[in-house]
């Protein structure tokens, strides 16, 4: 394990009082530790002793709302990268909790086994000094008895030399050129994207061009209005013919399916159908064969999606495909009945697009976020992970970017799906976050409600957009190669 230091109240003064308590060449085998009891708690967090196999003379609990916060002031004597491990237990089932490290929000841990356990954010960069580090309510319900602070591995750059040859055998020669063009850049460049739901010319789009003079690379549409349940509301939608145009104009299309529930299914309003709150499907029970008529409805919803992947492939575009989104989440009806049915609802969607539609033009961007949910490497392309941290937090995220690397080996691209804040780019490099590209939501993520082209530094303030769009490893729209005539790589 190395040397290991243990820090409570004392212990953290000495440190800072002290500029040598660990030499630099000594850092890569200490594991500085700090005991919760020992640390700052506000608001309901408070000491307790009941649960058994706690260190030092207790933990704390008491994360149940807003403002519940421990805080830890950890010192360390060189610049670099160290993983905080907060060792918790659950206080029953999945827990997520968010870390704060000098007034930034890193990311999240989570636990959920019952007896304390490892809960690891990776390579958080940290200088040398004192710093606040901070567990603070999300989920909350959870007890932590300390915080273990080790330097990190270094990366090990083959993660991003990753396969260029897709899951579909069949796959177009458009699919393969662009697939091998994201492999080529994949770690030492990061593509620019944006959801925008009236294309290149739409507001979202609009207002980056305004602040930032360029265009992003990748344009995100949803295929939710042509889901028959909306559709017999009168839904319509020109998706498909923006997707269509910005291929021809030079970029990269990727799609998500805000999937609304078969018509029999919805509980409220029809336009909710796709939340859970908003229908009465049971996913376990079609694909277990016990609801016979709910397969045949989804069969019949795939189709009518898989119309209009078709006019996309017979017009040459490829498509960065990313159906079942966020399912771990459960806040979607395909994850409402747990990892199993998810799974077997992705195969199906895999086999009848590929197999029964002949749709070859798809690059499979699996978004499950859980690695128990992953269907499998014959059915995925590319990872996505959708991450939105709050307002004005320009992390790289580089925990949860690891994390999803390790959901399989040998490691797959890793892009940012989602996100609400675009990131620095100079962190990401430096964090070795190297995102194959960002697609930012829209509305209020970068454009004002009330104003077609005002743009809306809520979630990113104008000078990081900037900053972003401007960086030499960010790819924009003017710098992509003619996909169409892209070399294919043959691995």
């Amino acid at each position: 394990m190395g040397r290991v230091v243990w820090c409570g109240i004392a212990g953290i003064l000495a440190m800072m009082l002290s500029s040598s308590a660990v030499l630099a060449e000594e850092l890569t085998e200490t594991v500085l530790i700090y005991e919760a009891e020992d640390a700052l708690c506000e608001g309901n967090v408070h000491t307790d002793s009941q649960l058994e196999g706690y260190s030092g003379n207790g933990y704390v609990t008491g994360f149940s709302a807003e403002g519940d916060v421990c805080t830890f002031y950890v010192s360390v004597d060189a610049d670099g990268f160290y993983d905080l491990n907060f060792v918790t237990a659950s206080m029953g089932g999945y827990k997520e909790n968010y870390v704060i490290v000098d007034g930034e929000s890193l990311g999240t841990v989570s636990v959920e086994e019952e007896s304390f356990t490892d809960s690891i954010l990776q390579r958080d960069y940290l200088t040398a000094g004192t710093h606040e580090v901070s567990y603070s309510e999300y989920w909350g319900w959870v007890y932590l008895d300390r915080l273990e602070v080790t330097p990190s591995e270094e990366i090990d750059s083959s993660i991003y030399q990753v396969s260029a040859t897709l899951v579909n055998e069949n796959a177009t020669d458009n699919a393969k050129r662009l697939m091998s063009y994201l492999a080529d850049n994949y770690g030492s460049s990061i593509l620019s994207g944006q959801y925008s739901e009236d294309g290149q010319y739409g507001k979202e789009f609009t207002v980056v061009y305004r602040e930032t003079g360029k265009y992003p690379a990748i344009l995100g549409l949803d295929f939710i209005e042509y889901s028959p349940s909306r559709a017999e509301n009168g839904s319509t939608s020109n998706a498909t013919q923006y997707a269509i145009q910005f291929w021809e104009n030079g970029g990269i299309v990727t799609f998500c399916w805000h999937w609304n529930a078969p018509a029999k299914y919805l509980t409220g309003e029809w336009y909710n159908g796709f939340y859970v709150e908003g229908t009465n499907i049971d996913l376990a029970a079609i694909m277990n064969g016990e609801d016979e008529e709910g397969y045949q409805l989804l069969l019949d919803d795939i189709a009518a999606i898989a119309e209009q992947l078709l006019i996309l492939q017979d017009a040459g575009v490829p498509v960065l495909w990313r159906p079942l989104h966020e399912a771990s989440g459960g806040w979607f009806w395909w994850g409402a009945s747990g990892a199993e049915a998810y799974k077997q609802l992705y195969i199906l969607l895999y086999d009848q697009l590929t197999n029964v539609y002949g749709l070859n033009n798809l690059i499979w961007l699996w978004n499950g976020q859980d690695a128990n949910w992953y269907p499998g490497d014959e059915y995925v392309d590319i990872i996505g992970e959708d991450i939105y941290p709050g307002e004005h937090v320009y992390t790289s995220q580089v925990d949860t970017y690891l994390r999803a690397v390790n959901y399989t080996s040998p490691a797959k691209m890793v892009v940012l799906s989602e996100n609400g804040c675009v990131f620095d780019p100079d962190l990401a490099v430096r964090d070795g976050a190297m995102w194959g590209f960002w697609c930012t939501w829209g509305s209020e993520f970068v454009a004002k409600s009330m104003s077609i082209y005002a743009y809306n530094d809520q979630y990113t303030e104008s000078e990081m957009l900037i900053k972003a769009y401007e960086s030499d490893v960010v790819i924009t729209l003017d710098e992509l190669p003619d996909l169409t005539a892209y070399p294919i790589r043959d691995n």
